[in-house]
C-alpha cells in the first residue's frame, strides 16, 4: 500500500537580483531603460576602442593628406605620384610672423621650434605661442606668433615658390588651407582649402578647379606696396589682376575667403616674411 502523499512545506530557494531582474516582464520600464543604458555603454566603449585604436592611421593619413595640398597647390602633383618623394622637395621653416625671420631650432618657453614636428594649430591655442586679435577680420581668435611655411626651390638651388599656411572663418566653418606665393612674393600661383564645411554647391565651390584656377596670376601688392588682392562681384579700382570672382550664391564664403586672404597676406600676417621673399633674402 502507497504511503500517503505529503504536503510540500519546503522554502523555495530565494531568487537573486539578477534572476529577479530577467524575470521581470520584457514591457518593464525599469528592464527597459536598464537594457537600453547597458547597450549604449557598450557600443560606446567599442566606438572609444576603435577610435584609440586607429588614431595613428588617422593622423597619418591627416599628415598625407596635408602633404598632397602643399604639393598640389605648387602645382607638382601628378595622380599616381609618390606624395611623400614629392613633399620631401619642399623645405619646412618656422617663421617668426612679427619680424618674417625663420626661427627654425628656437626654444620659447622650454618649447623647440623644429619645423618638422611644429604644430600651427596647437600652436594658435598654447598660450605661450600666441595672442589674442583684437583686430580679427578672419574670425581665429588667437594668432600664434610662429607658422610653418614651406620652401620649393629649383634645382639650382634659386627660390621658385612659397607655401603659406591660412585659414578663417567663412559661413558655417573655419577654411583651413594654403596659399602658394611666386619667388617674387606677390605673384599668387595657387590657393587650395584641404579642410571646411561649406555648404555642397554654394560656399563648397571653394574646392572647385575653375574657381581655383582664377588665383593663378593674381598680385598681391601693387607699385606702391598696397595689399590690393581682394575677392569679390565687381572689379575693384585696382584692377583686375589683384581680383577673383566671388562663388556664385556664396557671398558670405566669398567674404570669409577675401578676409582671411588680405589678413595672412598683410602686416599682422606673413607681409614681413614676404618683404624678405622679395628683398631676395630667402
Amino acid at each position: 500500500m502507497n504511503p500517503p502523499l505529503r504536503e510540500d512545506t519546503s522554502v523555495p530557494p530565494r531568487k537573486g537580483p539578477i534572476r529577479r531582474f530577467l524575470d521581470t516582464p520584457p514591457d518593464n520600464t525599469a528592464k527597459t531603460v536598464v537594457i537600453a543604458l547597458g547597450l549604449c555603454l557598450v557600443a560606446s566603449m567599442v566606438v572609444s576602442a576603435a577610435a584609440v585604436s586607429l588614431r595613428p592611421l588617422q593622423q597619418e593619413n591627416a599628415a598625407l593628406d596635408k602633404q598632397v595640398n602643399i604639393v598640389e597647390v605648387a602645382g607638382k602633383y601628378e595622380e599616381g605620384m609618390d606624395v611623400a618623394a614629392a613633399f620631401a622637395a619642399f623645405e619646412p621653416h618656422v617663421v617668426e610672423l612679427d619680424t618674417g625671420a625663420f626661427a627654425d631650432g628656437a626654444e620659447i618657453e622650454g618649447q623647440v621650434l623644429d619645423p618638422l614636428t611644429f604644430d600651427d594649430r596647437a600652436a594658435a591655442e598654447d598660450l605661450t605661442l600666441s595672442a589674442p586679435l583684437d583686430d580679427d577680420p578672419a574670425g581665429i581668435g588667437r594668432q600664434a606668433d610662429y607658422v610653418t611655411v614651406y620652401l620649393l626651390k629649383n634645382d639650382d638651388g634659386s627660390l621658385d615658390k612659397v607655401i603659406l599656411p591660412v585659414y578663417g572663418y567663412g559661413l558655417w566653418s573655419t577654411l583651413y588651407g594654403f596659399i602658394a606665393v611666386e619667388e617674387d612674393g606677390n605673384t599668387i600661383y595657387g590657393l587650395q582649402f584641404y579642410e571646411h564645411a561649406e555648404t555642397p554647391g554654394l560656399g563648397a565651390e571653394v574646392d572647385n578647379p575653375r574657381w581655383k584656377a582664377l588665383w593663378r596670376g593674381k598680385k598681391l601688392r601693387d607699385d606702391e606696396g598696397d595689399l590690393e588682392i581682394n575677392v569679390g562681384k565687381a572689379v575693384t579700382a585696382a584692377g583686375p589682376e589683384y581680383h577673383v570672382d566671388a562663388l556664385s550664391g556664396a557671398t558670405l564664403t566669398s567674404r570669409g575667403v577675401d578676409n582671411l586672404v588680405r589678413f595672412w597676406m598683410g602686416e599682422a600676417g606673413f607681409e614681413p616674411f614676404l618683404e624678405r621673399v622679395r628683398a631676395g633674402e630667402i
